[in-house]
């Protein structure tokens, strides 16, 4: 198949089913590392009482706007 016949298939999906389209074709344009953490097993390590302390200062930091963009963090660490 070619991209040309690929993108005429894409042009043919009904509009309910264009998310389904995205997610499947975003997974297969990703890394091999980024699908396998995709399917990898479920965490099953119980959550620590430090855990759960840490968790509830993420949320409070993100209601309070406590927060930093993505392009702010590629800076921080001159990847941009």
């Amino acid at each position: 198949m070619t991209r040309d016949a690929l993108h005429d298939l894409v042009n043919r999906i009904p509009e309910e089913e264009l998310p389904a389209a995205t997610r499947f074709l975003e997974y297969l344009a990703v890394s091999p590392a980024y699908r396998a953490a995709l399917t990898a097993a479920l965490d099953d390590e119980p959550v620590t009482a430090g855990d759960a302390r840490a968790i509830a200062v993420a949320r409070e930091d993100l209601r309070e706007g406590r927060v930093i963009s993505h392009e702010e963090l590629l800076d921080e660490f001159g990847l941009r």
